[in-house]
């Protein structure tokens, strides 16, 4: 099983995002049959074996195991991933892309936009790395930082902006033979506030 799986095709993500098909992906995370499933989520075994069916159509569960009962053959299946999230890619010539999406690159919509192409690039390239039998180099950080003042935001902001410049400046080299090119993207976002418990 995969950590995640990431949906480019458009009639593959119309089939995850049904919201009975969505909640037995969920419940798929470890083998089950469909009347177990059946019993978890309050439906007619005939009605989710009708989703399964599309599902595995779709590539999104598989077989796990089959058990005889009997005259009988009772099939556990499992999802093809932990998680799943739907590329850009899915939305066709509609997609955000962020050659296109502002000319403002401090705006939120820029922002969604390099995230989109993150994971429209990053996917395209784990299915082919997946495919060689090999595994992709890849870099993340994530942290979070309090600000004092929107005047120490704006100095961050600056500080990082000449550090990454200069860091790029020494280790970028357009005539390196064999060298390999990487995109860089760093971003910044308020973090969500979590809404008071009653």
């Amino acid at each position: 099983m995969l950590d995640v799986e990431v949906i480019h095709d458009p009639a593959v993500a119309a089939v995850a995002l049904e919201p009975m098909r969505s909640r037995l992906l969920a419940e798929l995370s470890e083998p089950a049959s469909a009347a177990a499933l059946s019993t978890r989520v309050g439906l007619a075994r005939q009605k989710v074996n009708y989703h399964l069916r599309a599902l595995e159509a779709h590539g999104l569960v598989r077989v796990a195991e089959k058990r005889q009962w009997g005259g009988l053959t009772e099939r556990l299946l499992v999802a093809t991933a932990s998680s799943y999230v739907v590329s850009p890619k899915a939305m066709g010539p509609a997609a955000v892309d962020p050659e296109r999406a502002t000319t403002d690159r401090l705006s939120a919509s820029y922002l969604i936009a390099l995230a989109a192409r993150v994971v429209r690039e990053v996917g395209d390239m784990v299915v082919r790395a997946r495919e060689a039998g090999k595994r992709m180099p890849t870099l993340s950080i994530d942290t979070q930082i309090r600000f004092r003042s929107p005047a120490e935001r704006a100095s961050f902001t600056s500080e990082l902006t000449r550090a990454v410049t200069t860091l790029a400046a020494r280790y970028h080299d357009e005539t390196a033979p064999g060298g390999r090119p990487y995109r860089f993207v760093v971003m910044a976002h308020p973090t969500p506030q979590q809404e008071k418990e009653e």
